[in-house]
């Protein structure tokens, strides 16, 4: 009965705070509180010679909104965050089948294999990349010329190509792990039941494995969406100052024409479209589920 008491709940309740206000003045400190003076700054006026002004103003939000240079960074963003989220699903679903169908010691071998680069520094990957791009004489093109796919060199640097390649490699483990994570509740024997019952084998991967996986490729494809929408270091190095994304423009803003407010601006517009986006879709899919399974 003293577990019940008034007193005891108030040591609990003390205790909990006790355990959770640390990370939550973490959180503020390093998320929220940078969050909310970005959002600020992004309101302030700025001039080559007279720096940044505290001013509430809305030109810089005017700016974005009416100059098309502006349109045609967070088109490209979105147009290859989208081709980088379909690569990897594309890639990612027969690569966790097969994964989710070997025995041991293979699974972990392959698996070890796919969680390998994200050990690995994002930079190191994408020079990596880099160094087999290579311009005319890079790796890449040496090998598509010598087993006669393409006549002559491709660009890879400096276009959307590279970064969607570069990108994509970047962000299929979390693809992969998202679709093995769902593939784990599949029991094997029901696919064996329903090809010992006469079922195909396009049956079997169109009524039982793809049903199955469907939240692991949405979740995962939310997942890579949003990583390659607000990626920096892949578009910076492969990309390149020709091939800018909103990331690197907001970069460039703040370091090299030091204009903070107008890179401020570009810095909340892709945390809020993105918000949106993955909320919305988040909910879209929720909505479907509930459909079909109620």
């Amino acid at each position: 009965m003293q577990s019940s008491s008034p007193f005891f709940l108030s040591t609990q309740t003390r205790s909990a705070w006790g355990l959770i206000l640390p990370s939550l003045a973490l959180f503020l400190a390093v998320v929220i509180i940078p969050l909310i003076m970005t959002v600020m700054l992004s309101f302030h006026d700025w001039g080559q010679y007279k720096g940044i002004e505290t001013v509430f103003i809305l030109k810089n939000w005017y700016e974005i909104w009416s100059d098309s240079y502006f349109h045609e960074m967070f088109a490209r963003t979105f147009r290859i965050a989208v081709i980088v989220t379909f690569i990897t699903m594309a890639l990612g679903a027969p690569e966790a089948y097969i994964l989710n169908r070997m025995r041991a010691p293979w699974k972990g071998v392959f698996l070890l294999v796919i969680l390998g680069p994200l050990l690995i520094s994002v930079v190191a990957r994408t020079l990596g990349w880099a160094l087999l791009f290579g311009g005319k004489n890079g790796v890449v093109n040496m090998a598509l010329m010598k087993i006669g796919v393409i006549d002559a060199p491709l660009p890879f640097m400096f276009t959307e190509t590279g970064v969607v390649i570069a990108l994509s490699h970047v962000m299929m483990p979390f693809m992969v792990l998202s679709i093995w994570a769902a593939l784990q509740k599949l029991d094997p024997q029901i696919e064996n039941a329903a090809l010992s019952l006469g079922a195909s084998q396009l049956t079997v991967m169109r009524r039982i494995i793809f049903p199955q996986i469907m939240p692991g490729l949405l979740s995962g494809g939310i997942i890579v969406f949003s990583l390659a929408a607000s990626a920096f270091a892949t578009p910076a190095i492969i990309g390149g100052r020709r091939l800018k994304v909103a990331a690197t423009l907001a970069y460039d803003e703040f370091l090299n024409t030091l204009n903070w407010p107008l890179g401020a601006a570009v810095a909340v517009l892709l945390l809020v479209a993105l918000v949106i986006i993955v909320v919305s879709s988040n909910a879209l899919i929720e909505r479907r589920y509930k459909a079909v399974f109620e």
